[in-house]
């Protein structure tokens, strides 16, 4: 058996088909006729622009406009159009004589060396994004042609060093049974597709291409990140029990599309999803979300090459508001500092980023970035139902300040005859300890609360939640974490205002009961968690939810409490 990161769940079984394109040789030693190599340039880049809209309109058949890939395929297009790409490459072939490929490579390469040195998973996924724009475009050039997926047989287990996004563009995903990559993780290409197109993959799967042969029987299990390569009968037939039980599952949850969400005893709760855009609301509307608990906004800033301006973030905001169809969206504003860098503001590199110039801190420092923010969000809120939601709060005077200046900026709009939703609402991440000692204050000055399990988990215990060496110590289980996350509930319920979460436990279904019974408002969750943790929720009542919870409590060890939960939730359903 191999290992890797599962990222699409489910089983997959059938035959291997080894994905193996060779990087192109590109001859940078003659001297080249520089207009002519201009010429082959321009050529191959209208050729690439035209290839890549087919892509991007079969992707958009697929998936819907909304798609990460699809925004992917834009992006490449823009940057292929891009004038001073353009620019860029043309000088190179001018001063150095070199051939067309040499110089779009140059170009890209310089690209990739600045994504490369961000510690920011979502800037190091462009890195993958340009080397595939380069590859096609040198193929283009070249003559050459790329792998073809377009018609693959039944039950075909694509084996790859990486899927790219013209790969997942072009892909018969029809008759994929699942997807395996030496390279990537959660966040990749393949991942979202093969989530979006019920695909199981397993990623980050060292050297299987060393280790699998075009026709090998194949089984992959996309929850534990297991491989299984020419398997015998006996694994066989247990993932073949395996398969068609968790199909069955899946159409089970789809029968919770159109439900609301409600305990076994009919307590009724909101069920929101987090989003990285608003191409993303469309499709957490269409997995049954009652809204967005979480657009984060910094995803706006990072894929930029400076500030968006206020009118790009209005019909951002717009667009998504208006794609929640009546729906409340919760706008983050801009949270960046600890592991979101943004190369273009000049943010000093920090011995402690997460304790930083981050976040809040940074927004009431530079208020002129904060305010175009939050006049787009106004602005935008007059086609719908939005709060705001301000993250990274340790002080109350930090939330005045920022009910001042959105008084100020009302104000403003009044003035201009500029229409916003006057009730607009503005809320608190409680993600600090601070802000977690302190929610009986803060209750008195925000309209919501949502908890960020995230943060607060790793500033409670001290823990930093990127460091391999200390990994084993973060759990939201850990009873500091739990007893925190009571206060703030309770906090919020005396001061007449809701409490949401929005981090990762939100969607746990061992920390379901636990939510349940402090009395949770909102379970805001990734998109494809949605039906998940509705069942999940469904299959509680208040009253059993108590009763595990004030076992729980009782108990002094993370791991005491997360094997309580599992023997007894494992035993509950085998009944």
């Amino acid at each position: 058996m191999e290992r890797g990161i599962g990222t699409s769940r489910g089983i997959g079984i059938g035959h291997v088909l080894v994905v193996c394109n060779q990087n192109a040789v590109v001859n940078r030693e003659t001297h080249y006729n520089t207009d002519e190599e201009k010429t082959r340039f321009f050529e191959a880049r209208k050729t690439f622009i035209e290839q890549t809209e087919r892509l991007l309109s079969d992707l958009e058949k697929k998936l819907g406009e909304s798609d990460k890939d699809a925004l992917v395929l834009k992006n490449q297009i823009y940057l292929a159009k891009d004038i001073t790409t353009e620019n860029e490459v043309v000088s190179a072939i001018d001063s150095n004589c070199i051939c067309a490929e040499a110089a779009f490579e140059d170009v890209c390469n310089k690209l990739v060396q600045l994504f490369s040195s961000l510690d920011n998973p979502d800037m190091q996924q462009r890195v993958t994004d340009i080397q595939d724009m380069k590859e096609r475009m040198i193929q283009i050039l070249q003559g050459t042609k790329a792998f073809d997926l377009t018609n693959l047989p039944d039950n075909t287990v694509i084996v790859a060093d990486e899927i790219k996004p013209s790969m997942t563009a072009s892909m018969d995903t029809a008759h994929v049974a699942g997807i395996i990559a030496e390279k990537g993780g959660d966040t990749a290409h393949a991942s979202i597709l093969a989530r979006a197109l019920e695909i199981p993959a397993v990623l980050s799967v060292k050297g299987i291409l060393n280790k699998v042969n075009n026709g090998d029987s194949i089984i992959i299990d996309g929850a534990y990140g297991e491989v299984f390569i020419n398997p015998t009968q006996r694994t066989l037939s247990i993932y073949e029990k395996k398969k068609k039980k968790y199909e069955e599952h899946i159409e089970e949850l789809k029968t919770f599309i159109n439900k609301s969400t409600e305990t076994a005893d009919g307590k009724k709760v909101m069920l929101a999803a987090n989003i990285g855009g608003a191409e993303e609301a469309a499709k957490a509307v269409k997995a049954g979300a009652e809204g967005v608990g979480l657009f984060r906004t910094e995803f706006l800033f990072l894929n930029k090459n400076a500030l968006p301006t206020e009118e790009e973030q209005f019909e951002e905001y717009k667009k998504a508001v208006v794609l929640t169809k009546g729906m409340p969206l919760t706008i983050r504003t801009l949270d960046i500092g600890g592991d979101k860098d943004i190369p273009y503001m000049g943010l000093t590199k920090e011995a402690n980023p997460f304790l930083g110039y981050r976040a809040i801190r940074f927004c009431l420092d530079r208020v002129d970035i904060f305010t175009t923010q939050l006049r787009a969000i106004l602005r935008a809120s007059a086609y719908g139902s939005i709060r705001i939601m301000i993250p990274m709060i340790t002080s109350v005077n930090e939330v005045r300040q920022v009910k001042e200046l959105i008084k100020k900026i009302c104000s403003d709009l009044d003035r201009n005859g500029i229409n916003y939703d006057k009730n607009i609402q503005t809320g608190i991440m409680i993600e600090t300890p601070a802000a977690a000692v302190m929610a009986d204050t803060l209750a008195k000055e925000a309209d919501f609360f949502s908890i960020g399990t995230n943060d607060l988990t790793q500033y409670t215990i001290a823990v930093d939640r990127c460091n391999e060496n200390v990994a084993y110590l973060y759990s939201a289980f850990n009873p500091a974490v739990l007893r925190l996350i009571r206060r703030i509930i309770e906090c919020a319920h005396n001061a007449g205002i809701e409490a949401g979460m929005c981090g990762e436990a939100a969607a746990n279904a061992l920390m379901a009961p636990i939510l349940l019974s402090f009395g949770l408002d909102e379970f805001s969750v990734s998109t494809g968690k949605v039906l998940e943790t509705r069942k999940t929720i469904a299959d509680w009542s208040i009253k059993e939810a108590g009763l595990v919870t004030d076992k729980v409590m009782s108990m002094a060890t993370e791991k005491e409490v997360t094997d309580y939960l599992s023997d007894y939730i494992s035993e509950r359903n085998k009944k």
